[in-house]
């Protein structure tokens, strides 16, 4: 059985996670938000935008447990900036994502309860399960990962770091 610390330990390490990718894209606007800074075509804009729909969709998986793809789970444009959309909407998205993952997982009894991975292209023949444990470490992994290309965004934009920033 989950220890309520353990919860809360995981919980704080992801909020600080979250925290740490809020800083990169502190003030700025829609049009840096959207701007290419390396080779790669990932933007700051499209990071959160990402990390938003990745948080929907992985506490969808973990509150429903019936192995359906969420709606827009494999959407190639969760990767950038459309036109219309804006940081500060974007960033309102993540926040109740952030909200939403935070109450579902706050709201279990055990973070050892497993279930059914959504079907993807690259899925194994057989079904996979996964703990909410993994899922919410995932998730930890994920945003860590994207808030370090987010500071190397940044710092090819102006030159401002997180480090720089706290």
């Amino acid at each position: 059985m989950t220890t309520s610390s353990e919860k809360t330990d995981l919980l704080a390490a992801f909020a600080e996670q979250r925290a740490l990718l809020l800083i990169t894209v502190r003030g700025l606007t829609d049009a840096q938000a959207a701007r290419c800074t390396t080779v790669s075509e990932l933007t700051l804009g499209g990071i959160v935008k990402h990390l938003a729909r990745g948080e929907e969709a992985w506490t969808h998986v973990m509150t429903k447990g019936d192995g359906e793809l969420p709606d827009g789970m494999l959407d190639m444009g969760q990767y950038r900036m459309a036109e219309g959309d804006t940081l500060p909407a974007l960033l309102k998205r993540y926040a109740r994502a952030a909200r939403a993952t935070e109450e579902a997982v706050a709201a279990l009894v055990d973070l050892d309860v497993s279930v059914p991975l959504p079907r993807t292209p690259w899925s194994p023949p057989e079904p996979e399960y996964w703990s909410v444990r993994r899922i919410l470490l995932h998730l930890i992994r994920e945003t860590a990962q994207h808030a370090g290309h987010a500071d190397i965004i940044r710092e090819a934009l102006d030159g401002a770091s997180t480090t720089a920033q706290r």
